[in-house]
């Protein structure tokens, strides 16, 4: 009887030890929706590398509630797609690039248009061409699909597109309000128009644009989103420091090629 206690006894322990020692080795990135598919391609080959841990990179909660989490001290570690405001980095945060991503305007599969110039990328979306016939293309109405101001996409073409600085967004347009649905709503709507991060259609069957004749795979192409990740650094876990020396190494940059975006290597 008392043999049988110790065992159970035993068991027990070694399932607790197990069970602390997953959840010790394991945690969560949170914030932007931005790089996600890199993201979780880069934590699946740390998971791979580094048996009995995980990287969780779970739905976006956009890169201000990623902050504030890390901030509230609720996570962590957080990604953002924006770099970090004054008041952010005076409440104790840092800011450590990863990799940066063309943001890229992208069609439905069956627009056979290659190439935009800034000009008619303003006129598209201020709803001023509003067919593809008038870009060489079949008799089909442009279906325009656009994110929210404050969406990193929109913030970087601003800045980079000087036809997109006070570009104001067509009323017939539809608001999306992920990449995700984006990307879906261009899929679903012939004629249709989007944009957002190269890495999120990677496998689609979108169609990513060049700019002025510049494709997004040109080291001139100049509308680039960068992708980072935010923390306390008095609050890292030796797991969580193991796995941003992975994102530095020759293995992590070559995965982040692989989906058109650029390494930022110390």
């Amino acid at each position: 009887m008392f043999a049988e206690i110790r065992r159970f006894l035993a068991i027990a322990l070694v399932f607790s030890l197990m069970a602390a020692g997953a959840i010790a080795g394991s945690f969560s990135v949170v914030g932007t929706g931005d790089g996600v598919l890199v993201l979780k391609a880069l934590s699946e080959a740390y998971a791979s590398a580094n048996p009995g841990h995980s990287v969780e990179i779970p739905s976006s909660i956009g890169s201000g509630g990623g902050i504030a989490a890390v901030g509230s001290d609720r996570e962590v570690i957080a990604r953002v797609a924006r770099e970090l405001k004054p008041n952010e980095v005076a409440s104790g945060l840092a800011y450590d690039p990863v990799f940066s991503i063309p943001s890229v305007f992208f069609v439905h599969p069956d627009v056979p248009v290659h190439s935009l110039s800034s000009a008619q990328i303003r006129g598209i979306f201020s709803g001023e061409i509003t067919n593809w016939r008038d870009l060489g293309g079949p008799d089909i109405r442009i279906r325009v699909v656009r994110r929210e101001d404050a969406d990193s996409s929109v913030l970087v073409f601003r800045e980079t597109l000087s036809a997109f600085k006070d570009l104001k967004f067509t009323e017939r347009s539809k608001l999306a309000l992920t990449t995700q649905e984006a990307i879906s709503s261009v899929i679903e709507s012939p004629g249709a128009i989007g944009f957002g991060p190269l890495s999120d259609i990677r496998d689609t069957r979108l169609k990513s644009l060049s700019v002025d004749g510049v494709p997004p795979s040109d080291t001139r192409y100049p509308s680039l989103v960068k992708i980072a990740v935010v923390y306390k650094p008095h609050r890292l876990t030796d797991d969580i420091k193991r796995f941003l020396s992975f994102l530095k190494t020759a293995k992590a940059a070559g995965i982040v090629r692989n989906f058109g975006a650029h390494p930022h290597v110390r």
